[in-house]
């Protein structure tokens, strides 16, 4: 069933592709980028849904894998790794077209949650993991003392470049990319200790029912809110490290930890972007940014989670009730 998911989020991708563009149309974009279905009922967006069928392609992969591979070498490693790659760079090329920054570091750090988990050797992804660091250090020095190497070199565009430099110094933009970023900014800091009431708000923060959704709960209910989402979440993600670590079946083993990895992301990348801890990439604050898409697809997540440690308690009183 994994991979017909997989494949069902792959075909739900590549005809988003060929979708008409124009104003109206199925395809049409949003703020640029080409992400939902346009349908009379409401918009689909098929990312969000293949973040959680990657989840589960990925787990299946590992553990049959291992079960193949009882005796661990680094040959064998390698050719997980090369096979987990397979299943990423697949999805990861279609949404890239669309473009969709955020939804492809929400798969990339699914991976590199997965790969961790999967016990892949250390001798293979500490290099791995150093040569990423490198040549993302390298690139964002070069993004901002030679641009021009990297446009004429690798093609990147002004727009790219614009978005390292507004969010490193966003008061240099301010009616343009660095915009988006003050009034958050300002947002978070005029709610101050306890904010200023529920819809009293003075600092108007563009998207901020979806992306910047943050900004709103720091401005309306100040530090003690905001303070008070992030405990939440972190008492979620606490849960779901609860139930994997109790989990004795391989498959939903890892299938709880690129969960994890997917909810922990989401928030740690919302929530900086808007206190200009990392850049702006669009990503939704899971069951609080508006969104249809990301909320059934988180909901999927987590009912699998549920649903699994569910099964096992089941299986464990089960098996008393033999025992007697």
């Amino acid at each position: 069933m994994s991979w017909y998911l997989y494949g069902f989020g792959i075909l739900m991708l590549v005809v988003l592709i060929f979708m008409p563009e124009g104003k109206g149309q199925i395809g049409e974009p949003i703020n640029g980028a080409k992400s939902w279905y346009q349908l009379p009922f409401g918009s689909i967006q098929p990312a969000e849904f293949m973040k959680t069928f990657f989840v589960l392609a990925a787990a299946d992969l590992i553990s049959k894998h291992h079960e193949k591979y009882v005796i661990k070498s680094i040959k064998t490693d390698f050719i997980l790794l090369l096979k987990i790659g397979i299943a990423l760079v697949i999805p990861l090329a279609f949404i890239a077209t669309q473009p969709d920054l955020g939804s492809s570091l929400v798969f990339i750090a699914i991976t590199a949650a997965l790969v961790i988990v999967a016990g892949i050797s250390w001798k293979i992804l500490i290099p791995i993991f150093a040569g990423i660091g490198v040549i993302g250090g390298a690139l964002l020095w070069m993004a901002v003392y030679m641009q021009d190497f990297l446009e004429d070199t690798f093609g990147f565009q002004p727009y790219q470049f614009a978005r390292i430099y507004s969010w490193l110094d966003p008061y240099s933009y301010p009616a343009d990319d660095g915009y988006h970023l003050i009034t958050s900014l300002n947002a978070i800091g005029s709610g101050e200790i306890f904010g200023k009431g529920y819809m009293n708000r003075e600092v108007y923060v563009a998207e901020n029912h979806t992306d910047f959704i943050f900004a709103v709960i720091g401005e309306e209910w100040g530090f003690v809110g905001a303070s008070l989402v992030i405990c939440l979440f972190f008492l979620l993600i606490y849960h779901l490290t609860k139930t994997t670590l109790l989990l004795k079946d391989p498959f939903c083993t890892y299938v709880c930890a690129g969960i994890i990895a997917m909810i922990t992301f989401h928030v740690f990348e919302n929530i900086g972007m808007t206190i200009q801890l990392l850049p702006i990439t669009g990503i939704p604050l899971p069951f609080i940014s508006y969104g249809g898409s990301s909320l059934m697809g988180n909901a999927l997540a987590i009912g699998l989670v549920f649903s699994m440690k569910f099964h096992y308690r089941t299986y464990m009183f089960s098996s008393f009730d033999e025992e007697e």
